[in-house]
């Protein structure tokens, strides 16, 4: 453990990349007594890490001791897109009005490490998604905006690898790498307009949009075999 992460940022760090890989599954029970030890931490910076990881949806916690992982649902899938198809061609929008060459260098930076993600993507794969989308989001200089969709997408990564359960084409990744380079040049040119439209696309055709209709399509909720 890094000497400069505390005891509860580094179970919250080792909980979370556990969970957004799949190595805990939706619905696993993550029991308190056991769990510590396990990872190295006491009782108390744990509660503290599976509290943050309650309030980014991400586990449940009842009123003894234990924790689960929380499932996937058809629910939670629809909302989570439909609050995109708003919140990032808006961020997209604004980011091609309020730019600045600090912000085009990072999206280009980010951009230039993305790869359409494959099917069982690694956590820092999901980073390097993350990271293009967040230098898009930080690109719109709005605060409250920045603060929500980086909500959405702690929710979100785990909904983006049910999504990648049936593999995707060359054709696929192609138009998704396609996409991302119009995203930077739409934003770079200033063309708000333009922004908005691909990024729309973009979120329509997402991993989100495609694990909400296989969710919608089959049951309620996702429980993976651990």
């Amino acid at each position: 453990m890094e000497l400069f992460v505390t005891k509860s940022e580094f179970a919250y760090l080792t909980l979370r990349d556990r969970i957004l890989s799949g190595d805990l599954a939706p619905g696993a029970v993550l029991n308190q007594a056991t769990l510590a030890p396990a990872i190295g931490v006491s009782t108390t910076p744990l509660r503290e890490a599976l509290r943050r990881l309650k309030a980014e949806g991400l586990v449940e916690l009842d009123a003894h001791r234990d924790a689960r992982v929380t499932e996937l649902s058809a629910e939670e899938a629809r909302d989570l897109l439909e609050v995109r198809r708003s919140l990032d061609p808006l961020a997209a929008a604004l980011a091609a009005e309020r730019r600045t060459d600090d912000d085009i260098r990072a999206i280009r930076e980010a951009l230039a490490e993305l790869e359409p993600l494959r099917t069982e993507p690694t956590v820092g794969e999901l980073a390097a998604h993350r990271r293009f989308h967040s230098a898009i989001h930080l690109a719109s200089h709005n605060e409250l905006l920045i603060g929500t969709l980086d909500g959405l997408w702690n929710r979100s990564d785990r909904y983006r690898r049910l999504g990648l359960v049936v593999e995707r084409g060359a054709d696929e990744r192609a138009r998704i790498s396609a996409e991302h380079a119009a995203i930077l040049e739409a934003v770079a040119a200033g063309d708000a307009a333009g922004a908005t439209e691909v990024m729309r696309r973009h979120v329509d055709a997402s991993l989100g949009a495609k694990a909400a209709s296989r969710l919608s399509a089959g049951s309620a909720t996702v429980r993976h075999e651990p």
